[in-house]
């Protein structure tokens, strides 16, 4: 089994020591000894990370059999991000173990299956509330005569926005889907999390 083991930590006042401890203890229990570490200190709320990013296209590459990481936390921003990491491990055939939280998708069990969907359905549920959150921000914002975005051209990229917000993504990843400027994703990706923010301080008060 080729494993790709991923530890992550916030800062750097903080070490990778107790992770990879508990994994290299897990990997030594499965009989794993072909296992590339791979490490990062970013914030959990990047979707993007170095050490990430080079997991996922090693997986693209065929190079890796199970992905092992020390809790969920360390390796998806949320929910739809989580969804989104094991739809892709799932298209090339990989497993996701996570030793602390019990999940292990190496074998092909019912067990294994359920915790997928419970996965899925949950992050589904998300995305859907994050949508209609948003699009329901965008409407009163219309209502009360709030002009969403400044040029015309980007006022029509707006729903695209939106949706692709909902799945998690980051202005940056947007920008990029989209084929747009970084500072128009960014102001439109502002622009909307504000008026959200704003129609549900809003709703709260009635």
């Amino acid at each position: 089994m080729k494993v790709a083991a991923y530890l992550r930590v916030s800062t750097d006042q903080q070490t990778h020591d107790s992770q990879r401890t508990e994994l290299e203890d897990y990997c030594k229990r499965r009989g794993w000894t072909d296992v590339r570490w791979i490490t990062d200190t970013a914030s959990g709320a990047k979707a993007s990370r170095e050490g990430l990013d080079q997991i996922m296209a090693l997986v693209r590459r065929g190079k890796v059999d199970v992905v092992v990481s020390y809790k969920l936390d360390r390796l998806a921003r949320s929910l739809v991000h989580l969804a989104q990491i094991i739809q892709e491990l799932q298209t090339h055939g990989v497993a996701l173990v996570v030793c602390t939280q019990n999940i292990d998708t190496t074998e092909n069990s019912p067990s294994a299956r359920f915790q997928l969907h419970i996965l899925a359905a949950v992050a589904e549920l998300e995305r859907s509330l994050i949508l209609e959150r948003v699009q329901s921000g965008i409407k009163a914002a219309r209502q009360r005569g709030v002009r969403l975005g400044r040029p015309p051209k980007a006022q029509t990229r707006v729903p695209l926005v939106a949706a692709l917000l909902a799945e998690g993504l980051s202005a940056a990843e947007i920008s990029r889907k989209l084929a747009i400027p970084y500072s128009t994703a960014s102001e439109l990706v502002r622009e909307l999390r504000s008026k959200l923010a704003g129609d549900c301080i809003g709703s709260g008060s009635n």
